[in-house]
């Protein structure tokens, strides 16, 4: 059966596309649910209109992305964290802090799951971070800990 997806679906395919399916899958999963419809002609134009609007989104987001990027690779980031001897800290810097740091600094809001951090930092130094804007844009920050 041909259907147009109505939503974003993450093992079919993205909004607007027009697919084959078996008949069974599109009874009875996806036209239920509203994610997809059954192809018509006026549906194969909708769809037209749904994929034209999603790329017109994308590069808005993506440009954005860029934008922000820019800002956030030329600066480095200063972190304080309470410190024993030796450079370890009491605690450690996670992607929230990371994610506070870059709203407090730049301005810029940055969700904490899209900083990508293998695991806390746990000493004072330079840490490399990568923050994934967008799936296409990603920007490495440098991060600073200091002691308090």
């Amino acid at each position: 059966m041909k259907i147009v997806l109505r939503e974003d679906v993450d093992t079919l395919g993205r909004k607007g596309d027009l697919l084959e399916v078996a008949d069974g899958y599109a009874r009875n999963y996806l036209v239920p649910r509203g994610l997809a419809m059954q192809a018509t002609k006026g549906v194969v134009a909708q769809a037209e209109s749904m994929r034209r609007s999603r790329e017109v989104k994308e590069t808005r987001d993506r440009e954005a992305a860029q934008a922000i990027a820019a800002q956030l690779g030329s600066n480095a980031l200063e972190v304080k964290a309470r410190a024993g001897e030796g450079g370890k800290l009491f605690g450690s810097v996670t992607s929230a802090d990371i994610a506070e740091a870059i709203r407090a600094q730049t301005g810029i809001e940055v969700d904490r799951r899209k900083v990508d951090l293998a695991e806390p930092i746990r000493e004072l130094g330079d840490a490399d971070v990568t923050v994934k804007l967008h799936g296409d844009v990603q920007v490495g920050v440098v991060v600073h800990v200091v002691a308090e």
